[in-house]
């Protein structure tokens, strides 16, 4: 994070789907200096008390349903980091596009509005990285989730339009590959590693930009600070780029295993990503990939380190 950048504190803050990925290890750490609400439809009793326990205010909505009346609406920021993944076109694209629409008609006093997409919103483009400006499209995350990256791209519309029609500053952040001790796909990889699993890898290769937990809680403010009325874009990915094959290498290393890869079509495609822009706005990462996937194994594996 940018010296002249203050961190968030003593701010009412709204989190959608605090029990994901990425917003749980978010809303904790925001949870310490400010007052943290957070809302999803909380199925999981052990999630629920566990945000909780660290100072979230829990409260049931069903993103789809667009109903917000039990929700606050004098918030000064809102993180939306919740993503549906059913696979059901008509419940994600309410549950993801029409629930921020109506997210934001609900929170437009807020001072900013960060919308959470995806870099799988760029068209393939082979041997590049991908920069805010170029054409979107679809990189095979289909193959996986059929809705994703539909959903995404219009979300990003929708964000960029409450954006102007409420005047809301807002930044729409494209995340690379999120990881750290609350999981991600280098999880994955490092369970196949574990169990002698092929690793899958596209034809085209396999460059992505790594980003910690550390570093994305890290940058909030400033992506913040940064949000603007026409919306700002911005890719949201680690400084580093680097590979599944260094990655998944680096795991057999630590895990004394070794690491086999299968190549397929059937699998999503490279997204290396510029991250000039991210830089500019919140400085360079500071969790090397290395460092971050050593920490992410020893938390999931520490018998690996014993």
């Amino acid at each position: 994070m940018t010296a002249s950048i203050a961190p968030l504190e003593g701010k009412r803050i709204l989190v959608t789907g605090p029990t994901g990925q990425v917003a749980k290890p978010v809303s904790l750490a925001l949870a310490r200096a400010n007052e943290v609400v957070g809302i999803a439809r909380f199925g999981n009793a052990a999630a629920r008390a566990e945000l909780e326990a660290g100072g979230v205010t829990c409260i049931p909505v069903d993103l789809a349903s667009g109903d917000f009346s039990a929700v606050p609406a004098d918030v000064d920021v809102v993180l939306n980091l919740a993503v549906a993944k059913t696979q059901d076109f008509d419940h994600d694209l309410k549950a993801n596009v029409e629930a921020t629409g109506l997210l934001m008609s609900h929170c437009r006093n807020a001072s900013a509005f960060l919308h959470c997409s995806s870099t799988a919103v760029y068209a393939p483009k082979a041997g590049r990285r991908f920069t805010e400006d170029d054409p979107l499209g679809e990189n095979n995350h289909r193959l996986m989730f059929p809705t994703y990256t539909l959903c995404k791209v219009a979300a990003e519309a929708m964000a960029r339009f409450g954006a102007r029609e409420y005047g809301i500053p807002t930044v729409v952040a494209r995340l690379n590959v999120p990881y750290g001790d609350n999981g991600g796909w280098p999880w994955l990889h490092l369970e196949q590693v574990l169990a002698g699993q092929p690793i899958a890898l596209h034809p085209d290769g396999s460059q992505y930009n790594l980003i910690h937990e550390d570093d994305i809680i890290a940058s909030i403010p400033a992506l913040l600070a940064a949000a603007s009325v026409p919306a700002i874009t911005v890719n949201w990915g680690g400084t580093e780029e680097t590979s599944i094959e260094a990655w998944s290498r680096y795991m057999g290393e630590l895990a004394g295993k070794e690491v086999t890869f299968v190549e397929t079509d059937l699998t999503i495609e490279p997204v290396p990503v510029d991250t000039s822009r991210l830089r500019a706005i919140a400085g360079e990462s500071t969790v090397g990939w290395r460092e971050g996937i050593r920490r992410m194994a020893e938390h999931f594996h520490p018998e690996l380190f014993a």
